[in-house]
């Protein structure tokens, strides 16, 4: 982690979500290693990059999820900014116990339905609530440690999307159908204080 600063502080950070992941089989990919993006996922990432660059706003700090599909993602942010991203452990994915599943298939054995006994946890994985602690101390540390400018986080739907849900003093227990959260989505944050505020949301693969 960064050394937080008191007197300096960054100008604004986006959580940038990861490209398209190329996935023939469907599987809930979470942590596995060896899921890369996709063609059109590198387009992907460059939209959201040349989007982040199209604000006319210096880029001064890139932090990255460890897995590969963010580390990509974060390559044209890299180039566009000259920056060298960092990776950081605290914006990954959730661990879940479907992994490496078709969640259509597991889903439908009963075996698997104890698993969603509480999704106000959720029970099928690593509680939301600690989701939003571990995101929002990467987000603080990374905005007390950027002395000027913007910073970015590439990482994935659900800690971005548990952490839009945090900043707006919202319930984290949610229906992860109904998550706003687009691929390659950058979803922006302004900090007055101690208090996170989210100021933008964009979705530039969208066309």
């Amino acid at each position: 982690p960064v050394t937080a600063r008191p007197d300096v502080t960054a100008s604004r950070l986006h959580l940038v979500r990861h490209g398209e992941v190329d996935n023939p089989t469907r599987v809930l990919y979470g942590r596995l290693p060896h899921f890369h993006l996709s063609d059109d996922g590198q387009r992907m990432a460059r939209a959201a990059a040349e989007h982040v660059a199209s604000l006319g706003r210096d880029v001064e700090a890139l932090r990255c999820s460890p897995l590969e599909r963010t580390q990509e993602s974060a390559a044209p942010f890299a180039e566009r900014f000259r920056l060298e991203p960092v990776l950081d452990e605290r914006v990954i994915e959730p661990a879940n116990v479907f992994e490496g599943t078709r969640m259509s298939r597991s889903l439908r054995n009963p075996f698997n339905w104890w698993h969603l006994r509480q999704p106000s946890l959720p029970s099928w994985g690593e509680p939301y609530t600690s989701i939003a602690d571990r995101m929002l101390g990467a987000m603080n540390d990374l905005w007390h440690g950027t002395e000027a400018g913007d910073a970015v986080i590439v990482s994935h739907q659900a800690p971005i999307w548990i952490t839009h849900l945090s900043v707006a003093g919202l319930p984290l227990r949610h229906d992860p159908r109904t998550r706003r959260c687009a691929l390659s989505s950058v979803t922006s944050f302004e900090r007055v204080g101690d208090v996170w505020r989210e100021v933008e949301y964009a979705e530039p693969a969208a066309t």
